[in-house]
């Protein structure tokens, strides 16, 4: 069986295929509404990014459709998928392609840590997402510095419940599904930023067709039911 550094160096030649020679310091999430929520209109490379949403809320999504504009200067997207739980053919129903896309499965917590830290640090990848269950300080930190000099985006989706812990994130984001009748509705707030005030908030639609996302509109009132008279 192959090494922890024996896979690594397999991985990195696979991201030195798809890596660019240069790219902006600041990319879109894909969305042109949910840019507006960001500060400086994107996300900053070199960073990471905490999307905090339970199952069945959109976070994944929005974390893996931003992921996937990081990487339109040719960087590579890694997926870190611990749990065995990552479903390849809903990335690329994402529009996501087959040639931008690694993943990787660590199968220790300590591999978890090293995979995560070099491939922050390299520079031929322009995204990884990841879901770790959980995240002492000191490993989050070596996480962030990883990313600032790798110039790299992590996303990293978390519970809600993570939103109580202290973060190295230079952003936080809350996303939570609501109510809808045939479109993929989401609300994201932005709960933490080293450069904007938080607290503003979206709702988002997801259009499964063009793989975009849009401002949603105004849920209708609820028509309140009338009380049959008698004759």
């Amino acid at each position: 069986m192959a090494t922890p550094r024996e896979i690594f160096r397999s991985l990195q030649e696979q991201v030195q295929a798809v890596s660019a020679r240069g790219f902006s310091q600041r990319v879109t999430s894909g969305g042109v509404e949910l840019d507006r929520l960001l500060p400086g209109g994107g996300f900053a490379r070199g960073t990471l990014v905490e999307w905090l949403g339970d199952q069945g809320s959109g976070a994944t999504t929005l974390a893996m459709l931003s992921a996937h504009a990081a990487c339109g200067a040719g960087r590579g997207l890694v997926v870190v998928d611990q749990h065995r739980r990552f479903y390849p053919p809903a990335a690329i129903a994402l529009g996501i392609r087959w040639e931008d896309l690694i993943v990787v499965r660590p199968t220790s917590r300590a591999d978890l840590d090293w995979t995560l830290t070099q491939l922050l640090r390299c520079r031929g990848v322009a995204s990884v997402v990841c879901w770790p269950d959980s995240l002492n300080d000191r490993t989050f930190r070596r996480w962030q510095l990883a990313a600032e000099k790798g110039l790299s985006l992590g996303f990293l989706v978390r519970p809600i419940a993570a939103a109580h812990r202290p973060s190295w994130a230079d952003l936080r984001l809350l996303v939570q599904a609501t109510p809808s009748d045939n479109r993929s509705r989401i609300k994201v707030e932005l709960l933490r930023s080293h450069s904007a005030e938080t607290g503003h908030r979206i709702e988002l639609e997801l259009d499964d067709e063009t793989h975009t996302l849009h401002l949603a509109p105004p849920l209708a009132a609820a028509t309140p039911l009338r009380h049959a008279t008698g004759a």
